[in-house]
């Protein structure tokens, strides 16, 4: 039930600018919207078990824009390439 109350008031804001994970801050809640330039990439995500529209937290960044994040309690790091081409929107 609440999960459709919140997919109902999304679309009522409208869409929220996405940007890049790697610009996503420490400890950040983000979704996952779409991936640029990504054949390669989508299917890393895939066999890591992350899709889009996934909720993950951003644990910790690196300078060259690499980060380690969190999905239901599994942390993975992707490297600065990676995040870079993933867009995100705050949760």
């Amino acid at each position: 039930m609440q999960r459709c109350c919140e997919n109902k008031r999304r679309r009522e804001m409208g869409p929220s600018p996405s940007f890049s994970l790697a610009l996503a801050g420490e400890g950040e809640k983000v979704r996952i919207v779409s991936c640029r330039r990504c054949g390669v990439l989508r299917e890393r995500l895939l066999s890591m078990g992350i899709h889009i529209d996934d909720e993950i937290i951003v644990v910790q960044k690196q300078n060259g824009g690499a980060v380690l994040i969190e999905k239901r309690g599994s942390r993975y790091a992707l490297g600065g390439g990676m995040a870079h081409k993933i867009n995100v929107t705050r949760c």
